[in-house]
């Protein structure tokens, strides 16, 4: 199952195309291209399609050919709920202007047993039910370990109680950076990052891993979006919504649109050189610098200015 053109070749293949209802399937996707290629990997969900659950996923991992060429893998877990012959969607792969697909592919989900009746079993009636006798014992011996449990906790909650109330509460330290703008806080450790210049030292991974750091912290303080807990994708998800309709006190002038396609592009960049092992380019490198700076000052809040404030300093001109 190959769709090849020019320099990149993608495939994809199911390990058994027969299952009953309920197992597992590795779906297998491989693409082979020169090292100077570009391709955008899809990013699966929960279902490949309607029917066919992804329940577990690799990686994608990039292997280095004996001919200078890079083959990417990754392996899908699949599974299925649904008695049905599916027809599996190609896979999109798109490199530049130039998107590649695989040949679609069938998935045969079985019934595990036969739905029909057994006419030979004889038919007989139903068994009267059978009281069983109480065992007193165990139930009082059970109410007896529960009330003693029960007095143990209770003596250890007081203990405890006594001592924590003997003892002063001591305050914890709030941290520094939690008093100041998280604007100011992001374009400090930015600046700090462009001072450092650590991808110059092939310190590339590091570079984009505390860009992105740097930006997922600005992110859940400015917008209460917790995308240090978040994937990639579940950022962009919900941060959308909030840069397209210019909620949170956006400037009306800020352009929601370009700063998440600029988002999008520096966080998908980062993943695949931490996850793919991606060669970045300088321009690369300097573009996701840059787009972090716009994407705080764009973002930042900005306090209004009274105009009385303005008509004041008017008149002692």
């Amino acid at each position: 199952m190959l769709n090849i053109l020019l320099a990149i070749i993608v495939s994809a293949s199911i390990d058994s195309t027969e299952m009953r209802i309920g197992d597992q399937t590795d779906m297998h996707i491989r693409v082979t291209q020169e090292a100077n290629e570009r391709v955008e990997w899809p990013v699966f969900g929960e279902t490949l399609q309607d029917g066919i659950e992804i329940i577990d996923r690799t990686i994608v991992d990039t292997t280095t050919l004996p001919d200078g060429r890079l083959q990417l893998n990754q392996y899908l877990t699949l599974t299925s709920f649904k008695d049905s012959l599916f027809v599996v969607r190609p896979i999109e792969i798109v490199s530049g202007e130039d998107t590649f697909r695989t040949e679609p592919m069938a998935l045969n989900v079985l019934q595990p047993f036969d739905l029909e009746a057994d006419s030979t079993n004889a038919i007989t009636d139903i068994k009267p039910v059978e009281r069983a006798p109480i065992w007193w014992w165990g139930i009082i011996r059970w109410v007896l370990l529960a009330l003693g449990i029960a007095l143990v906790l209770t003596g250890i909650g007081y203990l405890v109680y006594w001592l924590l109330s003997r003892r002063k509460p001591k305050e914890e330290p709030v941290n520094p950076e939690l008093l100041r703008p998280a604007d100011e806080v992001a374009l400090e450790k930015l600046d700090a990052i462009k001072i450092a210049k650590i991808w110059q030292k092939g310190q590339v991974k590091e570079y984009h891993t505390d860009l992105t750091d740097v930006v997922r912290e600005y992110i859940g303080r400015r917008f209460d979006v917790h995308s240090t807990e978040k994937t990639s994708d579940e950022t962009l998800k919900e941060i959308k919504p909030i840069l397209l309709a210019k909620g949170e006190g956006l400037d009306a002038n800020v352009d929601g649109k370009e700063l998440y396609e600029n988002l999008r592009t520096m966080l998908q960049l980062a993943d695949l050189v931490k996850f793919a092992k991606w060669s970045t380019t300088p321009d690369e490198n300097e573009k996701a610098l840059t787009t972090a700076y716009e994407f705080v000052n764009e973002t930042k809040i900005v306090e209004s200015q009274d105009p009385k404030d303005n008509s004041q300093k008017e008149d002692e001109v």
